[in-house]
């Protein structure tokens, strides 16, 4: 993920919840793959405490939503 996201903002621009914009303008969303999980999860309490964490983010940091998956943790 880390590479995704340096190599594509090069020239570009580096955006909020792992959105941003290429040497073309192109604009991407570079997420890691338990993001759909941790949203989608079947309880609303969790996801509600992943959304809130990545909304504070501007590169999406596993580590950091695995936490607020956990128990809530972000920052």
């Amino acid at each position: 993920m880390d590479y995704f996201w340096e190599k594509l903002s090069l020239g570009g621009r580096k955006d909020r919840c792992g959105w941003l914009v290429d040497q073309f303008g192109l604009s991407w969303q570079v997420v890691p793959d338990v993001l759909a999980k941790y949203l989608g999860d079947k309880d609303p309490t969790k996801s509600q405490w992943v959304m809130k964490a990545m909304l504070e983010m501007d590169k999406l940091d596993v580590k950091k939503l695995k936490e607020a998956y956990q128990g809530g943790h972000h920052g």
